[in-house]
């Protein structure tokens, strides 16, 4: 666990690069390799301008990234894998690299996706692109397999250097790009990019990526966010969007606002439906906790339940993977 929490918190972080300590992890990387020292290390403020800084290179040679990360993390994987067996290594996985693979790689996929949208202006672009994207080293977001192979050996060490004080790079026979780490990173509790109120992941240079609770959005689109109404949220044409706009206005608020009538009630609570043009209905079940707060009151939720949900009690039993003929709580809190 301890190597768990320590490379969740390399691949979360943000700020500048140690870039002396970098430099070293690369060349420990090569010389591991059994390569020669890069003679340039060109340094970029964002994925999206190592790319540029990639495309501007003369005389760099060829990408030895198979050397560099790819064949030593095979071998690596499988040395362990030989010495565990496949128990042994399923359960090394489960404890280490599992636990941050699924947000890494989301992360990852979703820098990748925006180094495209920024850089290439024609369709015809995006395959060049994309190509020198496959040449990165992901450094910090590298976070899962580091973790799976740290403290089981040596053949990695110059990779987990850079990784730790460091974003992407790309290397190359004679020439290395290394990309700065991003200056802010903001995630919901599911390790979700989410910030409605500015970019959720950007850089120094301004290459940002905006997203509500992991939903991809325009710029603009949250700038909007605080002026909106029930007419703009049912004005808007995409669907997803209008479901962010629904989440961040709020379903009680909208309900209320928009002359909203319930569908059904009974002892569980009350059902409503809020019809949605080119998606499917938003189905809420309005629910009073029974237990009291500190001052007395009672608290009111919100569930979301399935757009097919009849009555609000088959809503409520939705919720506890039940059906409404089987949810018969003797007591409920």
């Amino acid at each position: 666990m301890q190597y768990v929490n320590a490379w969740r918190a390399v691949a979360a972080a943000t700020g500048a690069a140690d870039r002396s300590a970098a430099e070293n992890g690369v060349r420990l990387a090569y010389r591991s390799a059994g390569l020669a020292e890069p003679d340039t290390i060109v340094w970029a403020d964002s994925p999206r301008a190592a790319v540029e800084a990639v495309e501007k290179l003369i005389g760099a040679g060829r990408s030895v990234r198979d050397e560099v990360r790819t064949r030593p993390w095979a071998d690596e994987r499988r040395r362990t894998y030989d010495e565990l067996g496949p128990a042994g290594w399923s359960a090394l996985w489960s404890a280490t690299g599992a636990q941050l693979w699924e947000t890494t790689a989301a992360l990852a996929e979703r820098i990748r996706t925006g180094v495209v949208a920024d850089l290439c202006e024609r369709p015809e672009d995006e395959s060049d692109v994309r190509l020198v994207l496959l040449d990165a080293v992901l450094g910090q977001h590298d976070a899962a397999w580091l973790a799976a192979f740290d403290g089981r050996g040596d053949r990695l060490t110059g990779l987990a250097e850079a990784a730790r004080n460091a974003g992407w790079w790309w290397p190359y026979e004679r020439a290395v790009v290394i990309s700065e780490r991003p200056v802010a990173l903001h995630r919901d509790e599911a390790g979700r990019l989410d910030r409605g109120d500015g970019p959720a992941l950007s850089y120094a240079d301004g290459f940002a990526l905006h997203a509500w609770r992991g939903m991809p959005v325009p710029a603009e689109f949250l700038a909007g966010l605080a002026t909106l109404t029930p007419e703009r949220i049912r004005g808007e044409e995409n669907a997803e969007l209008r479901r962010v706009m629904l989440e961040f206005y709020g379903y009680d608020r909208y309900l209320a606002e928009s002359g909203a009538e319930p569908v059904h009630r009974d002892e569980t609570g009350i059902l409503w439906r809020i019809a949605m043009d080119g998606d499917e209905d938003v189905v809420m079940v309005e629910v009073v906790n029974s237990t009291p707060e500190p001052d007395g009151t009672h608290r009111t939720y919100w569930l979301r339940v399935p757009p097919g949900t009849r009555t609000a009690k088959d809503g409520v039993a939705w919720t506890f993977g039940l059906d409404g003929q089987a949810y018969a709580p003797v007591r409920q809190t």
